[in-house]
């Protein structure tokens, strides 16, 4: 965290986005990737560079059980970043079957509509009731933190990823006195991008489903609203004239 990692368009040191053309400082990392990945897909580097740091943070181990809550571009790329590490089980929270049934793609063993069912029922016949090893809090929804709290075993490890509109108020003695469980953050993707591009040149993630809409920078608002809507997209981006 001591060396820059600043993501260039992100924030106001860094500006670009959302234009036809970036300056970049000599100092910039630039990665290289293979020019059959149509751009849209290939612009899936960021995100899923994002959701593999927080898979790192995570520190799965191969008997683990791994719960994943959000099934959108971060939360999808949580999925395969998981089910990279060869753990007992990763399961997949989502409202959306359709979702859901692209993380069983990248990778998930069991997932959950949350509308319909409680995961703990599913996570107890799992652990013997003992509860989930780690938790990757991908929705930025603040019903997800207590969830995640309470589907985790004690000595468990949370991940928290997702960015909140609003403060967030928990039991925080679930996390010290009830489990002492291990709560750790996330923030974009830093020295991720070389496995994330190595993963998109794969071919292992569903990027026709996953990348689903592509608009010229003229439309940006419709691409905007397309997102705030949540429910008929999941990576929507931007295309330069």
């Amino acid at each position: 965290m001591c060396a820059p990692h600043d993501l260039y368009g992100f924030k106001r040191r860094t500006p670009g986005a959302m234009a036809s053309y970036m300056v970049y400082p000599v100092e910039a990392l630039v990665h290289r990737m293979s020019t059959e990945l149509p751009p849209a897909h290939a612009a899936f580097v960021e995100p899923l560079s994002c959701s593999l740091h927080a898979v790192e943070r995570a520190g799965i181990g191969f008997d683990d059980v791994v719960v994943v809550a959000g099934a959108g571009p971060i939360g999808l790329g949580m999925v395969a970043g998981a089910a990279a590490k060869n753990p007992a089980h990763v399961v997949a929270l989502d409202m959306a079957d359709a979702k859901l049934d692209l993380a069983r793609r990248c990778g998930a063993d069991h997932t959950v509509n949350i509308t319909e069912s409680d995961p703990a029922e599913l996570l107890g016949e799992l652990t013997d009731g003992y509860g989930a090893d780690v938790y990757l809090e991908g929705t930025g929804h603040p019903s997800a933190v207590p969830q995640g709290l309470n589907l985790l075993r004690k000595l468990g490890t949370y991940v928290e990823y997702g960015v909140f509109k609003d403060d967030v108020t928990v039991d925080w003695s679930i996390i010290s006195d009830d489990k002492e469980l291990d709560v750790r953050g996330a923030h974009l993707g830093p020295y991720c991008w070389p496995a994330a591009i190595r993963m998109l040149e794969s071919g292992r993630l569903p990027l026709e489903q996953i990348c689903t809409n592509q608009l010229p920078l003229s439309k940006f608002q419709e691409g905007l609203d397309l997102v705030a809507d949540g429910t008929t997209s999941i990576k929507v981006s931007l295309i330069p004239e």
